[in-house]
């Protein structure tokens, strides 16, 4: 499935507001031909900030670009657009974005996130793309600290027509896991989706459980979890750096999937997170049904900013 197809104009739209951030002055830009200045390149440093690109990321791409400028290799405003979109294909797809998967099934994903950040809609749209493609998904409620997560997750899993293992409230998350993945084995599941609670990242005691959860997936399904997704809620801007961060020091997250990324000016934010964590992006979501999910391609989403 391309990036767009099926959702192009809702994600387009919602991109729109990154590209008047970034793209305005560029296009101001490269719109008349002449040699660059450095004031030129100063307008570019702006533009990438001012769309949450990042300060370090930003940094890394306007050193390079001032490099290729002094060595002659870019000269006039027509040169600026390529160069910005060549770099930064390059840098969001240097850890790839494919969705990792076991040798043999089931492939276990667990994913986890701050609540809010659209994490239990996520893992429905995850389903719901998953079983599209013709896998057998079968759902797992481990959030069982949040009232009606998992009354939640089964609401999903009853539209979706996926198989859900769940326990009461209050169950031991670890508990659900071990029931989960030997469910997931007999009953011949293409994929485990594993959801984990998502209170506030700080505190030590959820962190902990998150490194249970992952260590008795891996006891039950040798390898497992393959994937470990981190749901950000992109609007959220430099914060959803700090999240996944502390995620990242609990649970080895291998992949994120950013939610709301159609309702944000700060589209950059993409490029921040790859930059600072090496995180690579697998999946965004642009709206609230099951449908609106997307594989994100770098190659794609840098040509719709710049469009």
């Amino acid at each position: 499935m391309g990036f767009f197809q099926g959702l192009a104009e809702k994600f387009r739209r919602g991109l729109q507001k990154t590209k008047n951030v970034l793209f305005a002055p560029i296009r101001k830009l490269v719109s008349v031909f002449r040699n660059i200045s450095d004031e030129d390149i100063d307008v570019i440093e702006e533009a990438l900030i001012g769309a949450d690109v990042g300060v370090d990321a930003t940094r890394k791409i306007i050193e390079r670009l001032r490099v290729s400028y002094k060595k002659g290799e870019i000269k006039t405003t027509d040169q600026i657009l390529p160069f910005l979109k060549a770099d930064l294909k390059q840098r969001l797809t240097e850890r790839g974005n494919d969705l990792r998967a076991a040798s043999a099934p089931p492939t276990v994903i667990l994913v986890c996130g701050v609540n809010g950040t659209g994490k239990t809609t996520s893992i429905a749209k995850l389903a719901k793309f998953l079983k599209d493609e013709g896998r057998k998904v079968l759902l797992c409620a481990s959030d069982t600290f949040r009232a009606a997560a998992v009354d939640q997750l089964t609401i999903w899993a009853e539209r979706l027509d996926v198989d859900i293992v769940k326990h009461q409230m209050g169950a031991d998350p670890a508990a659900v896991v071990f029931d989960a993945a030997d469910a997931a084995v007999a009953r011949k599941a293409d994929v485990l989706i594993i959801d984990t609670a998502g209170r506030l990242q700080t505190k030590e005691n959820l962190m902990k459980e998150l490194t249970k959860i992952r260590n008795v997936a891996a006891k039950k399904i040798p390898g497992s979890p393959h994937e470990v997704l981190l749901v950000l809620d992109a609007t959220t801007g430099q914060n959803a750096i700090s999240q996944a961060e502390h995620f990242r020091a609990a649970t080895s997250v291998t992949g994120l999937f950013l939610a709301k990324l159609d309702g944000t000016a700060k589209g950059g934010i993409v490029v921040a997170i790859k930059d600072k964590l090496d995180i690579p992006v697998k999946f965004v979501g642009v709206g609230e049904t099951p449908e609106d999910i997307a594989r994100f391609n770098a190659d794609e989403f840098v040509e719709a900013l710049f469009e």
